[in-house]
C-alpha cells in the first residue's frame, strides 16, 4: 500500500468515527463526554481524545497512536487506550471498537443482569445474530488495567462485554458495525427491563435454526 492509500484510509476512518459518535450522541446512547471510539490502522490506531464529547468530534482532533501506543497526532488519547489495544491484539478481525455508557445497559447492571455469562437472554433473532453472548465484567474503576486483561481474554470468543456501572464495549469489523451491534444490545436491554412479566427466551430449536441458517454465534 502506498502512503497516499494510508492517508485516504485514515481520513475515511476519522470521518467514520465522527459520524458514528454524532449519531450515538444525538439519539441518547451516550451523554456529556462519556464513551470512546477507536479504529485499527495499518500503522497504529485512531481513538477519540480523553474527555471528548462524541457528539462534537473533529476529524483532525481524533488521537492517532503508533503500534507502540505512542502519540502521533491529534488530541490526547482516551484513558481506555490500553483496553482497546488489548482487544485488537487478541482479535485480528476487530477493526473498530465502541464504548458508551448507554442508559438501559447501565441500568441493567444496577437492576441485575440475566446471568454473568449472558447479561440478557436471547429474546430476538437479531440480537442472537448481530450480538451473541455478552458477559458481565464486574466493577473496577475506569481505566483499571485488570479490566483490559479480563476483556482481552474474551475478545476472540465474543464481540461485546458489559462493564458493571459503566456500559458496553463492542468490537466488530468496522466502527459502524460495532455501533450497530451496540444499538441492538441496548435495545434488547430496554425490552428486557420494560417487560413485565419477563418474556420467554427463544427456545433451543429456534436457536439451532439461527445457527444453521445464519451462522449465529450462540
Amino acid at each position: 500500500m502506498t502512503s497516499m492509500t494510508f492517508k485516504r484510509d485514515e481520513a475515511r476512518l476519522r470521518e467514520e468515527i465522527c459520524l458514528t459518535g454524532a449519531s450515538l450522541y444525538q439519539r441518547g446512547y451516550t451523554v456529556g463526554s462519556a464513551g470512546n471510539i477507536s479504529a485499527r490502522l495499518a500503522d497504529g490506531w485512531l481513538i477519540t481524545p480523553t474527555d471528548a464529547c462524541l457528539g462534537r468530534l473533529d476529524p483532525a482532533g481524533i488521537a492517532k497512536v503508533d503500534l507502540d501506543g505512542q502519540p502521533v497526532s491529534g488530541g490526547k488519547a482516551s484513558k481506555t487506550l490500553a483496553l482497546h489495544r488489548a482487544i485488537y491484539a487478541r482479535n485480528a478481525t476487530a477493526q473498530g471498537i465502541v464504548h458508551t455508557h448507554s442508559t438501559h445497559l447501565v441500568a441493567l447492571t444496577l437492576a441485575g443482569v440475566w446471568s454473568e455469562a449472558d447479561v440478557v437472554p436471547p429474546l430476538t433473532p437479531y440480537y442472537v445474530m448481530k450480538v451473541g453472548h455478552v458477559p458481565l465484567i464486574r466493577y473496577r474503576r475506569p481505566g483499571d488495567p485488570d479490566v483490559a486483561q479480563q476483556i482481552a481474554a474474551l475478545a476472540d470468543t465474543v464481540r461485546a462485554v458489559l462493564l458493571e456501572r459503566l456500559g458496553p464495549v463492542v468490537w466488530e469489523r468496522s466502527v459502524a458495525h460495532a455501533s450497530y451491534a451496540l444499538e441492538e444490545l441496548e435495545e434488547t436491554a430496554r425490552l428486557w427491563l420494560m417487560s413485565d412479566p419477563r418474556p420467554t427466551p427463544l427456545d433451543t430449536a429456534a436457536l439451532d435454526e439461527l445457527r444453521t441458517v445464519f451462522g449465529a454465534r450462540w
